[in-house]
């Protein structure tokens, strides 16, 4: 018989690893068999946790299919066992509860205060600037906040349809851009008064307010709504 190598995680690329990936990039950054690989950690019979992942969610019918599955016909599964099992039920069950929590307990943004309590602790960390999109209802409450572009916040670079196409997909009314400044600095550069000036005007052609731009520094912020910027001089 011929000899069948391990295919392994360690095999691939550094920057493909999807531990690796997700400590580098974020995890809304990785596909949902990458995340499935972490919670696996190791695969089984020529398979590396990747490959076994993809085989899962494949053989399920997705993620929707792996929760209908109890633990004992997940363990099943080839490669999966009952350990496994366990892991990947208790973090669909979290993920269930969260999207519970969140239909009952969305914050609500009154003040750019609250926008960055809502993102400071994860965002003045970052060793890169992240753009966010904090997405709101027509009564200010948090619909979602998404990471729409990793790297310099810069007007040639960064184009509003990255925002406003998710703007759209949540049926927000409104919404408030966020970044940071990895120095620590929130101080706004000519770049981000750019940026602002921009997604603002594109927010008014779409009718999707742009309520403010935060800056988020190293424990403290700037909004350029906030300090009366001339970007923001009242109709």
């Amino acid at each position: 018989m011929p000899v069948q190598y391990q295919i392994t995680i360690k095999d691939l690329p550094v920057e493909e690893r999807p531990r690796e990936k997700l400590c580098r990039l974020g995890s809304q950054f990785l596909s949902t068999s990458e995340l499935l690989a972490i919670l696996l950690r190791t695969g089984f019979q020529g398979m590396s946790a990747l490959q076994l992942a993809e085989h899962l969610l494949a053989a399920a019918g997705g993620l929707r299919g792996l929760l209908d599955l109890t633990v004992e016909e997940l363990s099943a599964y080839p490669g999966i066992g009952m350990a496994k099992a366990a892991q990947i039920k208790a973090a669909l069950e979290l993920s269930r509860r969260l999207a519970i929590a969140g239909l009952t307990e969305r914050p609500v943004v009154k003040s750019p205060s609250d926008v960055a309590r809502l993102v400071m602790e994860e965002m003045r960390h970052y060793d890169r600037e992240h753009i966010k999109a904090v997405l709101l209802n027509s009564k200010n409450a948090v619909l979602a906040v998404e990471t729409v572009h990793v790297g310099s916040v810069n007007s040639s670079l960064v184009h509003p349809r990255e925002v406003f196409k998710a703007a759209i997909r949540r049926s927000a009314a409104a919404l408030i851009l966020v970044h940071n400044h990895p120095s620590g600095d929130p101080h706004p550069s000519q770049e981000d008064e750019e940026v602002t000036r921009r997604f603002r005007e594109a927010g008014e052609l779409l009718g999707i307010d742009l309520l403010d731009h935060v800056i988020i520094g190293d424990g403290c912020y700037y909004s350029f709504r906030e300090k009366s910027c001339l970007l923001w001089a009242e109709k």
